[in-house]
């Protein structure tokens, strides 16, 4: 199992080399400028979340995709992960992964847009869409819509499952320190997975109901967490910002050379830690967007860019800031140690910080199964049919147990890698249909046409 974890982490290593890095920052980069700097529009995008488009075509509101999708991606990620990209790749990580929040804002909203528009609805009513329906019925590439696919089927299995299980086992197992770990984390699992089976297994208005319920409610409990803490090490804050820029642009990133990692290592863990939390390019999100009632695609295209907004630039550069000024503050806490770096930074708030980190990490994580059950199920049925779903979810179950006693690195690896190769055929189709968004983006958000109705589904 060690040489088998050092194999993948190479081919993690050799996955997230400059070739991923320039793809994902160039798209990021060139939808940006092509669409006219779409993040200017956030402000409306968050507004236009809590209005539903009643009586257009689809299966959930504005505010129930937009809420699953964040469920899918406000998970270990924004805290774990950003802990895991400083440890690794040093506070400057931190500066990476911020950047790309933002400049994924233009590539969530390009997800978004070409979801809806050429998204389908099936003889029962049921709306399908995402990246394959783009790469096929935009791109005639079915081959490469089949190829997204599998990729996405085993991925959710990494960042949508494992990931998650074991930040639940790691998390919950720690209450109970007399007992076998082992032991505990595989009861955990298995409650786990029994409470997750019993919501997939009730359909996506039925995810969609719980996820709207309990990630905004712990996303704004752990946000007021960061704020007490951020207040507390006030006089660490600037310094904090300015340790993080200037160690973005580093030879030599790190605590004093501990983490001895040279500016390639720290845009990778910041960049692909990045992409784990807001999968801006992953194509995950455009799965559940497709399904939203909207009246054109820019809304709906507006709306999934505001996900990136809370996830990166406000959640995940909050932790990113809580922990190095933690670092900053107190001498005892040492930048190698991912796993007790948000256990410090939170153990500053009496009584109630390490309750509110545990029950945020456990809430995230189990709303990040939910969500990411949904992208593999809608992948798997596209490559063949609804008969594959059940099987599917019974797998998705198993595995919930599987990575609750996995190692944690090779868990992160793994994830790293299938969001990879997952991301490569999302990217080129956004690259190819750059003439679709403009056009569709020109119409609708330039010449201020966001209220007019217009349904391009086809069925099939």
């Amino acid at each position: 199992m060690e040489e088998f974890s050092e194999i993948i982490d190479t081919i993690s290593g050799i996955v997230w080399g400059w070739p991923m890095i320039i793809l994902l920052i160039g798209t990021h980069l060139f939808l940006t400028i092509i669409l006219k700097v779409p993040q200017r529009k956030i402000f409306t995008a968050i507004r236009m979340s809590f209005h539903a488009d009643k009586g257009s075509v689809g299966d959930v509101s504005h505010f129930g995709a937009l809420a699953t999708s964040l469920a899918a991606t406000i998970g270990t990620g924004n805290i774990i992960g950003v802990a895991t990209a400083i440890s690794l790749g040093g506070p400057g990580a931190v500066f990476w992964c911020f950047l790309t929040g933002i400049l994924g804002i233009a590539t969530k909203y390009s997800e978004g847009l070409l979801a809806v528009k050429y998204r389908v609805k099936t003889r029962n009513g049921e709306i399908l869409g995402g990246p394959m329906y783009a790469l096929e019925r935009g791109l005639g590439m079915k081959w490469l819509a089949v190829l997204f696919c599998i990729f996405t089927c085993f991925a959710a299995f990494g960042i949508g499952n494992a990931v998650q299980a074991k930040a639940i086992s790691d998390n919950l197992s720690q209450f109970f320190p007399t007992a076998d770990p082992s032991h505990v984390k595989a009861v955990i699992g298995i409650t786990t997975s029994a409470l997750v089976s019993i919501v997939i297994f009730g359909g996506v208005k039925k995810i969609t109901r719980i996820c709207a319920n309990l990630v905004p409610l712990m996303a704004a409990l752990y946000i007021i967490g960061c704020i007490y803490i951020l207040f507390v090490n006030y006089e660490h804050l600037l310094p904090a910002i300015k340790w993080i820029v200037s160690d973005a642009f580093s030879v030599e990133a790190g605590l004093g050379g501990a983490a001895g990692v040279a500016i390639m290592t720290t845009m990778r863990y910041g960049i692909a830690r990045g992409l784990f939390s807001n999968e801006a390019g992953l194509g995950s999100a455009p799965i559940i967007g497709a399904a939203a009632q909207s009246k054109n695609p820019v809304r709906q295209a507006l709306v999934l860019s505001s996900g990136v907004f809370w996830d990166s630039v406000v959640i995940c550069t909050m932790t990113g800031l809580v922990i190095v000024s933690s670092i900053l503050a107190f001498d005892h806490i040492e930048i190698g140690s991912s796993g007790i770096l948000t256990e410090h930074a939170f153990g500053q708030i009496p009584y109630v910080g390490t309750p509110i980190l545990s029950a945020g990490i456990v809430t995230f994580a189990f709303s990040t199964i939910l969500g990411w059950c949904y992208c593999g199920e809608k992948a798997i049925e596209y490559l063949g049919g609804k008969k594959l779903i059940k099987p599917y979810r019974m797998m998705w179950v198993i595995v919930t147990i599987i990575g609750s006693c996995m190692g944690l690195t090779l868990v992160w690896n793994i994830s790293d890698i299938m969001n990879a190769l997952m991301a490569v055929p999302n990217l080129i189709a956004l690259l190819l249909l750059y003439k679709v968004l403009c056009s569709e983006t020109r119409h609708y958000l330039w010449n201020n046409n966001l209220d007019e109705v217009k349904d391009e589904t086809i069925e099939i």
